[in-house]
């Protein structure tokens, strides 16, 4: 989707943009509880929060999340991606209790979602270690890390750059 490249090239309101163009075009032709929707309503968040706009990316993510909650089953890892970007807007807002909220629902659903050494399960640990971080509570953060690492170091290259972001976090 062009939206994803103008996103990764820091082009955010060029990609908010094609979001919104796709989305009114999708809303034209499919139902409005369509799991299709919820991505990109999540899109759109995620360029608010490129932006530094967390409460408007709530909206979107509150939207994307409410629509996957209508066309999906309570343990899909989409409805988990949803709460992680919930708890990740909180988590810039300094609502560190909110996140830590969000997360956790998350990370219950890729547990029960995914298989253990999951990279995804990894990285929902590391979104909890990063939020008890923010808090100031560093042990708890520590313990959330070192899960995330160990994880990592089983699913990924030795090179991949999560392992790096494992080791800078710990």
């Amino acid at each position: 989707m062009l939206g994803e490249v103008k996103h990764e090239q820091g082009q955010y309101k060029e990609a908010g943009s094609f979001y919104k163009t796709a989305l009114e075009t999708y809303r034209k032709t499919l139902p409005k509880d369509d799991p299709t929707l919820a991505e990109i309503y999540q899109n759109i968040g995620a360029v608010h929060c490129s932006m530094g706009n967390y409460s408007k990316a709530l909206e979107y993510f509150n939207t994307a999340l409410m629509t996957r909650e209508k066309a999906l089953s309570s343990n899909h890892p989409d409805l988990a991606d949803s709460y992680s970007w919930i708890g990740f807007a909180y988590n810039k807002m300094g609502d560190y209790s909110k996140a830590l909220e969000f997360y956790e629902k998350s990370h219950q659903i890729y547990e029960k979602a995914l298989p253990p050494n999951h990279p995804d399960l990894a990285t929902s640990y590391n979104n909890i270690g990063r939020v008890y971080n923010n808090m100031g509570d560093y042990s708890k953060a520590l313990e959330f890390y070192e899960k995330s690492l160990k994880i990592r170091e089983k699913a990924l290259p030795s090179n991949h750059p999560d392992l790096a972001t494992s080791y800078n976090n710990i």
